[in-house]
């Protein structure tokens, strides 16, 4: 199976933040990109909405990629620079495991 394109990763990241903002009745901003932060003052989420939005994602990458992966693991909490920074980040983290589990499987 090919690796998806980071453009696809970011989509399926926002896709899943849209709907995880629509679920905690927050207010939509006006514009969701690779910056909007996911955690932190700035952030679009409250914790329990990100913990959502990362269920949601690992369901969403094992329906499309047949792959099962869990974003939020020891390797995820122990890295200098959270991946759950941004939409961005949280997109290139997924890029880096599906690589590695491709790889592997």
């Amino acid at each position: 199976m090919p690796l998806p394109t980071p453009e696809t990763l970011l989509q399926i990241v926002l896709d899943g933040l849209r709907e995880a903002i629509e679920l905690s009745e927050r207010p939509m901003p006006a514009q969701l990109e690779a910056s909007t932060s996911l955690i932190g003052k700035q952030a679009v989420l409250d914790s329990l909405a990100l913990v959502t939005l990362i269920v949601d994602l690992e369901q969403r990458l094992e329906e499309e990629f047949e792959v099962a992966l869990t974003l939020a693991d020891d390797r995820a909490m122990s890295q200098q620079h959270s991946p759950f920074r941004t939409v961005g980040s949280l997109a290139e983290y997924i890029g880096m495991l599906l690589a590695e589990e491709l790889a592997h499987g």
